[in-house]
């Protein structure tokens, strides 16, 4: 019969009264014929799936609102996996048409039920043969003693689920078994319903209501469409493959699905079937495929993959809030520094008009060893320090595909298929979801947890595998591992859980890749008690509280992930915490970038730290680490923000268009409850504890809860050493601010207040809008050495009174304010001052001072060297450049009155009416300073930076952790 003999809606029609074996029958006639009934997949072949008892909704339970890509599919995938537990034959291998000739096994259909030939379990039971088909009637089946299953059967419930109830104790003794339709509830003597230690067995559709299924190694199981509720449970002990699909778990009072103990050596007859089924299964949503997870988990953020440039992220917004000038917004800047002699509006008038005559007699001071910083790249766009606007590309997040080229361990472990697979289920409304421990293995995928005490939790070696999962709304932590756990978590959507999103102790050292965790009650990544683990290019945005929390000796690798929109800090670092946190994108988070306190010691390396609506790094009370190659940029606080307890060391960070300070060094901690100063815009009430002695990574005064249902660890037994901590690390004694750009910050460059020492080595400090560096406390020696301070809108060095400082090797050229402004006690020397547009060097007050072998040449209107007052100390062998001829202040003046100064060798250069003397004149023997090789500290290391500034000054001093006056406008998060 020719389909075009009838219109193809007819027969479609025609067809849909057609049973399942007739349709098949069609499906071979012919192509065409092929075709017609294959177009019947939305009509015909949805009602035989959904009509068939044995199962339900193809993407029941968790998406049943979801239709399927192909209902025949579904019905086919289905009427596959329902005969898995009749392929026990013996395998013919001598011949591949042997099987041609394999005879079928003899079933028969026996009737259980009132009116039936038989109308106990039990009895059915004993009289059935190899493969029978047992069919329960409507009604309640219930034996006081225990059954054994000694032949294959299978055990169907006639009508519809819940119509044939078993109150039962069942033990397998035969090499495998089917159950459908049915519903299990505990007899009275034991919770568990149906057991098996050696042979396999087939769920589906099936309810364990306050049940238990125990499958010890090597048995297995399948099981499919099931619901455990009221309790209900499903343990494996030792297995070496089972496999739960699409199962519904609800009101738990303990974890509803457990795995205990490695997998043993020994298989059945069904491992090997399982594997094929389970590596089909996984094959469908693996990353090479593209499938996405599953379920609508939308956020409106970007997805990774690509690169972004920062403008994407708020940039104009980040203008619209800092205004033009950034100086004066939301800023306070001390009076009583920098104001002697001319400064601000009086510096403007005064140099207007003459700005060019200056510079054609200014000395050429472009070549020195930071100047490479400041000329455009090849592609003729500007490099940070020089750009007023900042422009910078961020990377974008790795896929997991390319995260699992990258990494051997993670793709292996990908890959695997042993133990416990769980797939499609949920779990919710109750104690646990999957508990796994003593060595076992488990792998989740698609499931969804909603509702429970805990999602997830490995322990005691035990290897897990999560992807694509969703966890939600747990009232503790999401995903807990610990006790040397590990494993692969990747692509889950983690959120809404009252503790941390993962928790990471006790030697865990999972594999964390490309998952969401977001919108947590408190942390979204929590790693302590000597956890460890790689966490890579995950999103981790809008906690309440830190990011990522690494405390208690947690040392992680936290890397390419993006950061962002948390309600407190990007990442804490507390209590003797470690970690390697490297090529991040920390964004716009509420508190600190990142927060280093107590004893935590990072490697903070290569991050993109901005927008922030705080500082962009806190190093407070006792923080250590290494703050290498950072771009810290465009936050509403300072750049970076250092207690002088601490012992940070900052290598060749960019550090720009902050709207503070670049770097701020304060003495002590914010006094508890505060009132916020004047023009402190940004200062929020954090609800309990305050920046400067707060706890960045908890917002409030919660405390998070680190205990394990109650348990109390001895945290000191677990943690190492200090010997040990730091072996690996170049030990200081000394905070080390060294290599790092300081640009168009919106105050001071360098802000220091301290009672303790600094070595301040090879930075370059320019654009900002007040001051490059200001000192306004210094009790001990601060050490600033081969620096370029440029083109900042106030002085260049401003040094207050009672402050102990010593100047060596820098340049200092080109600022609106006075090259160096000194009050205070120790040392200028060998330092290039030109260019500035008050006097080059001023001392003034009752400073005690050394001033030596400078070259100083001012711009218009100042003098070269000027004491003020009674100052005591010594200026010689200085070489004294005039700058515009038209300028007649004295390039050396001192107050007459003063009789505590010694002028001693100086040389003073000055125009003449017959030479042109400025064209002979030029910074020579040596070159213009800061030089490429600075040795002016007592020891050398050879450290070249990523700025390419090579600098081995060193130094070695005593810290203690002593605190006085001042703190950070934002600091906060640890």
């Amino acid at each position: 019969m020719e389909v075009a003999s009838l219109p193809m809606e007819l027969w479609r029609v025609i067809l849909a009264y057609l049973p399942l074996p007739d349709l098949g029958r069609c499906c071979l006639v012919c192509h065409a014929w092929r075709e017609l009934v294959l177009s019947l997949d939305n009509t015909r072949w949805k009602q035989l799936c959904l009509g068939c008892p044995e199962c339900r909704h193809p993407n029941w339970p968790s998406q049943p609102h979801l239709e399927p890509a192909s209902w025949r599919e579904a019905l086919k995938q289905h009427a596959l996996a329902s005969r898995t537990w009749t392929q026990n034959g013996v395998e013919l291998q001598s011949s591949a048409c042997l099987h041609l000739f394999r005879r079928r096994k003899d079933r028969r259909v026996l009737h259980v039920g009132v009116g039936c030939e038989f109308e106990t379990l039990r009895g059915v039971l004993g009289a059935a043969g190899p493969y029978d088909r047992v069919v329960l009637h409507p009604g309640v089946y219930e034996e006081q003693a225990e059954l054994a299953l000694k032949v294959p059967v299978e055990l169907v419930g006639l009508g519809q689920l819940g119509e044939v109830s078993l109150l039962v104790c069942v033990e397998q003794q035969c090499p495998t078994a089917r159950l459908c339709n049915l519903v299990f509830m505990p007899a009275w003597f034991s919770t568990v319903v149906y057991k098996t230690s050696w042979g396999h067995v087939q769920l589906d559709n099936c309810n364990f209501e306050g049940a238990q299924l125990q499958v010890r190694g090597p048995g297995t199981c399948q099981a499919r469409f099931c619901s455990f509720s009221h309790g209900g449970s499903a343990n494996f002990l030792g297995v070496a493959l089972s496999l739960l699909d699409s199962c519904d778990f609800s009101g738990s009072d303990a974890a509803s699905v457990t795995v205990d103990g490695s997998p043993v050596s020994e298989r059945n007859w069904a491992c090997k079937h399982l594997a094929a089924l389970a590596r089909t299964l996984t094959s469908e949503g693996s990353p090479a495929n593209g499938v996405p997870p599953r379920g609508s988990w939308g956020t409106g953020h970007a997805e990774a993959g690509s690169t972004f440039a920062a403008e994407d992220w708020g940039r104009a917004a980040w203008q619209r809030g800092a205004g033009a000038p950034l100086l004066g917004r939301d800023t306070v800047i001390e009076d009583g520094w920098g104001e002697d002699g001319l400064c601000g509006g009086e510096l403007e008038s005064h140099a207007q008009g003459n700005d060019q005559a200056s510079w054609d007699y200014k000395l050429a001071c472009d070549r020195h060893s930071l100047a490479p910083l400041l000329k455009p790249h090849p592609d003729g766009s500007l490099p940070p320090a020089s750009s007023p606007d900042p422009r910078y590309v961020i990377p974008g997040l790795l896929s997991l595909s390319q995260e699992l080229q990258r990494d051997p361990e993670a793709q292996l472990l990908a890959t695997s298929v042993q133990g416990c697979f769980v797939r499609r289920c949920v779990f919710r409304d109750g104690k646990g979801g999957v508990h796994i421990c003593n060595y076992g293995q488990a792998r989740l995928e698609e499931n969804v947890f909603r509702g429970l005490n805990y999602a997830v939790r490995c322990i005691q070696n035990s290897t897990i595998v999560m992807l694509r999962n969703e966890v939600r709304e747990c009232s503790a932590s999401g995903v807990f591992l610990r006790l040397s756990a590990h494993g692969l978590i990747a692509e889950n959507n983690i959120h809404s859980n009252g503790e941390a999103g993962l928790d990471i102790r006790k030697g865990a050292n999972p594999i964390i890749l490309c998952n969401r965790i977001h919108s947590g009650l408190r942390s979204g990544v929590v790693v302590l008690g000597n956890g460890k683990g790689s966490i890579r290019s995950n999103q981790i945005y809008n906690n309440k509280e830190a990011g990522v929390y690494i405390l208690f000796s947690g040392n992680p690798v936290v890397s390419g992930n993006h950061i962002f929109q948390g309600q407190a800090a990007g990442i804490a670092v507390n209590e003797n915490g470690r970690g390697m946190i490297i090529e991040n994108v920390i964004r716009e988070n509420q508190w600190g970038g990142a927060d280093i306190r107590r004893g935590g010691d990072p490697v903070l390396r290569n991050n993109y730290i901005c927008y922030g609506y705080s500082d962009g790094v806190v190093v407070g009370e006792r923080g250590r680490g290494l703050i290498e190659g950072n771009h810290i940029y465009c936050n509403k606080g300072c750049g970076v923000w250092v207690m002088a307890s601490s012992l940070p060391q900052l290598l060749a960070n960019y550090i720009t268009h902050n709207r503070i300070y670049g770097l701020a060094v304060f003495c002590r901690k914010d006094p508890e409850n505060r009132e916020p100063r004047v023009g402190d815009g940004a200062v929020q009430e954090w609800g309990g504890e305050r920046r400067g002695g707060g706890d960045g990574a908890r917002r409030g005064g919660a405390q998070e809860n680190f205990n394990d249902d109650g348990e109390i660890f001895a945290w000191e037994n677990d943690l190492d050493s200090e010997d040990e901590r730091y072996s690996a690390r170049r030990s200081i004694s000394v905070a080390l601010v060294e290599g790092n750009c300081m640009s168009h910050n919106g105050a001071v460059g360098l802000y220091v207040k301290t009672s303790e020492p600094l070595n301040v080595i090879g930075n370059l400090l320019n654009s900002n809008c007040a001051a490059g560096i200001a000192v306004l406390q210094s009790t001990q020696l601060t050490r600033l050495v081969a620096n370029c301070t440029l083109d900042n809108s106030l002085g260049g060095v401003t040094v207050e009174k009672d402050c102990r400082v010593e100047l060596r090797g820098n340049g200092i050229y080109d600022n609106k304010g006075h090259g160096v402004s000194f009050c205070g006690d120790g040392q200028i020397g060998e330092n290039d001052v030109v260019g500035n547009r008050g006097n080059g060097i001023q001392v003034s007050s009752n400073a005690d001072v050394k001033v030596l072998h400078n070259r100083v040449q001012p711009s218009q209107g100042g003098g070269a060297i000027v004491v003020l007052g009674p100052v005591k100390g010594v200026i010689g062998d200085n070489v004294l450049f005039q700058g515009h001829p038209g300028n007649k202040e004295a390039l050396l003046h001192m107050d007459p009155s003063n009789e505590r100064c010694l002028l001693n060798n100086n040389i003073i250069l000055q125009h003449t009416n017959s030479c042109p003397s400025h064209t002979l004149w030029a910074l020579e023997n040596p070159s213009a300073r800061p030089l490429a090789d600075s040795t002016s500290g007592p020891s050398a290391s050879g450290y070249s930076s990523r700025l390419t500034i090579s600098m081995t000054a060193r130094i070695s001093a005593t810290v203690e952790s002593g605190c006085h006056n001042s703190g950070s406008m934002f600091c906060s998060i640890l």
